[in-house]
């Protein structure tokens, strides 16, 4: 730009017509002095010069502005190139945990299972997906029993090894899972066939469960435990729905359908201060062993036809609601049988006993 085309140029060059325009205008009046001429057309000139000073720091305003717009697109980009390497680094090492899980030596797969866990607490997004392959793992078939009736395990060092690393998935399943008063996501966990031992959800959040005839060995506790969606323990079991082990469940909050049909308890049960608030039914469910409901509440419909209480049992509800199915519902005579107001015992032949409720 030439020097005469500038806009200081033209800035100065009004400002000095203005203070010898109105200068001279002013000394054209013979009340005007001199210096008020001279004051008053300097102010004009000044203001020229002011105006000019304005709008230049506007334009330097509007060119910092463009500049951070463009420096925030710039870093926005760069976010956005960031959060995509970010993702395929994690789908990357979550194909080779997956890969990895099928490998021969134990070592590897555990190694696998606490990669695709650090994958979910890192990635939070990952979680619902690395749950449902650890879950998957789970229901890979496992015949391996580790009890009285079982060879030596040291006979079986494949079946040892294996044992652990299923340990290791049902540790980070529920490591995965938020605390029972959590503020979040409640995950789900389909488990259906799966074979699982010493299963713990205890204090924990959970979203649905799906334990449809799961083989559950040793000892299931669920006791503090808040599930928000709707489980099912259809004939869950090792052996045609056999549980075996114990079944602890104390305190636990069911806020939808609860299914322990067919299911059969072979060590002792215990749902006491356990909160069913959904529909429940543990239609044709049997308790080898003590079966202890002490304190249970039911909001809505529990079903106990043809259900089978064979051990010291306490079904002393703590409330009940309308609807209640006991058709069929027995106990065995010799046993030490609590029931709640309004139910009675009838007896039976061959020493059983069926609880009907009281008209």
């Amino acid at each position: 730009m030439k020097p005469w085309r500038s806009p200081l140029a033209w800035t100065f060059a009004a400002s000095l017509v203005l203070l010898l325009g109105v200068g001279g205008w002013l000394l054209t009046d013979p009340a005007t002095s001199r210096s008020d001429a001279l004051k008053t057309g300097g102010l004009a000139g000044g203001a020229i010069v002011a105006l000019y000073a304005l709008w230049l720091n506007d334009r330097r305003r509007r060119v910092e502005e463009r500049r951070q717009d463009i420096e925030r697109q710039r870093h926005e980009l760069e976010s956005q190139r960031a959060e995509q390497d970010r993702e395929r680094v994690a789908d990357e090492r979550f194909a080779k945990a997956v890969e990895l899980l099928g490998h021969a030596a134990d070592q590897v797969r555990v190694g696998a299972l606490h990669a695709l866990a650090g994958l979910a607490r890192n990635r939070p997004s990952y979680t619902q997906t690395v749950l449902d392959v650890l879950c998957s793992y789970l229901r890979r078939p496992f015949s391996f029993v580790r009890d009285n009736d079982s060879p030596d395990p040291k006979e079986d060092p494949e079946g040892e090894r294996e044992l652990t690393v299923r340990l290791t998935a049902q540790r980070l399943v529920t490591d995965l899972l938020p605390g029972r008063d959590d503020e979040g996501p409640a995950y789900d966990l389909d488990l259906t066939g799966a074979t699982l031992e010493y299963f713990d959800l205890s204090g924990k959040l959970v979203g649905g469960l799906l334990l449809r005839y799961a083989s559950l060995r040793s000892s299931t506790n669920f006791s503090g435990c808040r599930f928000k969606g709707r489980v099912y323990l259809t004939a869950a079991g090792a052996e045609r729905g056999r549980l075996l082990g114990y079944f602890r469940c104390r305190g636990a909050i069911f806020e939808s359908h609860a299914w322990f049909s067919g299911t059969s308890f072979a060590e002792d049960a215990d749902f006491t201060q356990t909160t069913f608030a959904g529909k429940t039914t543990f239609k044709d469910a049997k308790f080898a062993k003590a079966a202890d409901f002490t304190d249970v509440i039911v909001s809505t419909e529990i079903d106990l036809r043809r259900t089978r209480f064979e051990g010291q049992t306490d079904l002393r509800f703590a409330s009940l609601p309308e609807s209640v199915s006991l058709y069929n519902t027995r106990v065995l005579s010799e046993k030490d049988v609590q029931l709640p107001a309004g139910w009675a015992r009838e007896e039976l032949r061959d020493g059983e006993e069926r609880i009907v409720a009281e008209r």
